[in-house]
């Protein structure tokens, strides 16, 4: 460490030993911009994660999010100080992150056992204040395993004027002088590090307390343009870059088929899914059909004894419905799913199975709007829909989403079981599954990835698809989904 590094290190802790105190008084106006980020993260973190926060302060964020294990992480002996005496059902540990080390951590009792390794690393208003943020990235590494989520909020430049005045009047944000990174600025410094960014948004527009402003501004106008360009502060959610190993062991699938009134295609279906993974597993799942579907199915087990192929009976109805069930009794490492009529064809399904196998997205999804499609595969206002509805999700789940309703959806079991869990935070709204499964998986913070396919025209039967009482529908889902994911 040079002497201006220790310098910087040296006035640093000073202040911040200085602040412990005050930080805790509920009178400051910064308290409630706490509250707000407590708000936040609560909504991005499940309870029950391995979390450890790093410039954790006194505390209070870390226990707000009812972790298995929190572990909190901060330079200032005067903040671990109270933070152990506010919050002893987490473990604080003082040091720098700069110049910190895993083992550190060997000594602390509750670690006993554990690997060394959290599912979600926060860093809530520190890049803004540290000496080298790269370095402190990279040092990030070592805590995580390949599914840990690194969360990250940090002020807009936008307010160093208005947090400038706030310190004057000397009502909070008592801030030595900052680095002011812009939002591209911390996104370079994570690709640069080994992190891949996954979203991103800005929140906070008014960090005070007045109820009818509060909501106004905090919970609509944030969100929308202009106002979310004078956010208070930048929310980045990375995970660890994956790195591709192509002689790692090949998981097992299973292909979740919904079908309803779609007895001539079940032979096809069953003699062109190729080969996926380790194993192959085909699940069908028959919907009330009006035709001889469910003894066609029958039929067709029976002559590929061969194949992993087994036949369920949905219990309600919709695709969404369906889907559910099959996700349910299917054993394949990873879960994907192929509508019936198979304008996605099934020669295609290897290329999803590659794209989450190899890390390259953690949810696959479809795209049929990048390359012509053949005639009659779809109408032009179920194009003019679609398009549509790819701007909406592209902007209530901040990934995007250039296709919302393609059939084909890819993900591992371990984390559909996750948003099965999690299911109750949305509901059973979705009469189609699509929606479950992308809301689900934007909750989750998973990497969003979309594949290109050809959409074929149908071969047999009609569209069980309604265009404008479903165009409804989805409507209606837009705007319950701005309610639960945006406007909260």
């Amino acid at each position: 460490m040079t002497d201006i590094e220790h310098q910087y290190r040296k006035k640093r802790i000073a202040h911040w030993d200085r602040m412990a105190g005050q930080k805790n008084s509920p009178q400051r106006l910064g308290a409630f911009y706490q509250k707000l980020l407590q708000k936040y993260y609560g909504l991005m973190i499940p309870k029950g994660a391995r979390i450890i926060e790093v410039g954790c302060g006194n505390g209070d964020l870390l226990a707000s999010l009812k972790p298995a294990l929190g572990v909190g992480l901060d330079f200032s002996p005067e903040m671990i100080k109270i933070a152990k005496a506010k919050h002893p059902e987490c473990c604080f540990i003082q040091a720098d992150i700069h110049n910190f080390f895993p083992a550190q951590m060997d000594e602390m009792p509750q670690m006993d056992h554990m690997a060394q390794k959290f599912d979600v690393i926060i860093l809530s208003d520190l890049v803004n204040d540290l000496w080298d943020v790269q370095t402190v990235f990279e040092n990030l590494g070592k805590l995580c395993h390949p599914q840990t989520r690194l969360i990250i909020n940090f002020y807009s430049n936008l307010w160093r004027i208005p947090l400038s005045i706030i310190k004057w009047l000397g009502k909070g944000a008592d801030l030595l002088p900052q680095n002011w990174l812009a939002h591209h600025d911390v996104i370079n410094l994570l690709q640069l590090s080994g992190f891949d960014v996954i979203n991103g948004r800005s929140k906070i527009l008014f960090p005070l307390q007045c109820v009818f402003l509060t909501s106004l501004c905090n919970r609509y106008l944030a969100n929308v343009l202009p106002f979310r360009w004078f956010a208070l502060t930048n929310f980045i959610v990375a995970r660890p870059a994956q790195r591709f190993n192509q002689a790692k062991a090949q998981p097992s699938v299973s292909v979740v088929v919904a079908a309803r009134n779609e007895a001539g295609n079940i032979e096809q279906i069953i003699k062109r899914v190729p080969p996926l993974g380790s194993r192959t597993q085909i699940v069908f799942v028959e919907g009330h059909s009006t035709d001889n579907t469910y003894e066609t199915i029958e039929k067709a087990i029976k002559q590929h004894p061969d194949k992993q192929i087994s036949l369920y009976r949905q219990p309600g109805k919709g695709k969404g419905d369906a889907v559910r069930l099959g996700f349910e009794k299917a054993d394949g490492d990873i879960l994907m799913i192929l509508d019936a009529d198979m304008t996605v064809p099934p020669e295609d399904l290897p290329r999803f199975v590659e794209a989450i196998a190899s890390g390259k997205g953690e949810f696959i999804n479809g795209v049929r709007l990048v390359y012509p499609m053949e005639d009659e595969a779809m109408r032009f206002f179920n194009i003019v829909g679609n398009k549509f509805f790819s701007l909406a999700f592209s902007w209530l789940l901040e990934q995007p989403i250039k296709d919302t309703l393609c059939g084909t959806k890819v993900m591992w079991k371990k984390d559909y079981q996750k948003l099965a869990d999690n299911r109750s935070y949305f509901g059973d709204f979705d009469p189609f599954g699509d929606f479950d499964l992308l809301f689900g998986a934007a909750k989750l913070n998973l990497k969003i990835v979309e594949v290109p396919v050809r959409y074929r025209s149908r071969t047999y039967g009609d569209t069980n698809i309604s265009r404008w009482r479903h165009g409804w529908m989805l409507l209606k889902m837009v705007v319950f989904a701005a309610r639960r994911i945006k406007f909260v």
